[in-house]
């Protein structure tokens, strides 16, 4: 019997990387999966494979940077399985690479709404659906850069710390009412993300991490599981780094 059993899942961000491993072993676990992203081919392939599997699962298109894709979101998910019990809020972006006063205005306001807003607006509206279930948990996926800062990225930095305290207060808010609210740090991960990066750089970042290697997507997907599911129950409005080491330094 699996940790997820009889639960209704959202996953944002789920067509690639963290969300896709996410998405696969809630699955695995039991849960109803609704798989969302903006990269409508991957997410389908996606809920292709948790079907050939066995699972429950539908894929719902939506930009998190979207106050109306987020609420459409909720509804649709509710719609198709009758309830929502868990959210991961995991979609993001990278964003342009520059110091400070050269950080080109556009590319700071895309990654505040995609990273930040999207996760408060996800939020926002899966709060009230949760609370109706009965109770349920959010995961919110900030960073590593929630905790420290790093050169060259000022708005995914800003991003991350906003959703770090941002859930904070979302847990606070809502923890009589039986909804969790916590949030996850990775480290560098193998995702899409790095994939601009060239060799040299990949093992300077590798460096960086006291296990000397990047992490992958599973190991990020089973702290989320044990966050989404009632062996948690009684943590909310905390952060949880899986980094393998970075932070230690």
């Amino acid at each position: 019997m699996g940790s997820l059993n009889g639960k209704v899942a959202i996953i944002t961000g789920a067509a690639k990387g963290i969300g896709e491993a996410t998405a696969k072993l809630f699955a695995k676990e039991g849960a109803k999966v609704v798989v969302s992203d903006v990269d409508e081919e991957n997410g389908k392939k996606v809920v292709e494979g948790i079907k050939k599997a066995g699972g429950e699962v539908i894929f719902v298109k939506a930009d998190t940077s979207s106050p109306d894709d987020n609420k459409n979101l909720v509804k649709k998910t509710v719609k198709e399985f009758g309830a929502l019990h868990i959210a991961v809020n995991n979609a993001g972006i990278g964003g342009p690479l520059a110091k400070t006063a050269d950080y080109p205005i556009d590319g700071w306001k895309q990654v505040i709404d995609i990273n930040l807003s999207g996760v408060f607006y996800g939020t926002k509206f899966q709060i009230p659906e949760i609370i109706k279930a009965g109770g349920g948990s959010i995961v919110n996926i900030a960073s590593i850069l929630g905790q420290v800062g790093t050169a060259n990225s000022p708005a995914y930095v800003a991003a991350k710390h906003g959703v770090v305290g941002f859930t904070k207060t979302a847990a606070i808010e809502y923890a009589e009412e039986g909804v969790r609210v916590n949030s996850v740090g990775p480290g560098y991960i193998k995702t899409p993300l790095l994939s601009a990066l060239d060799d040299e750089t990949l093992e300077y970042i590798k460096g960086l991490h006291p296990m000397k290697r990047l992490g992958e997507s599973n190991e990020v997907a089973e702290l989320i599981l044990w966050l989404a599911s009632d062996k948690s129950s009684f943590v909310t409005g905390n952060y949880y780094a899986v980094d393998g080491g970075y932070l230690a330094r």
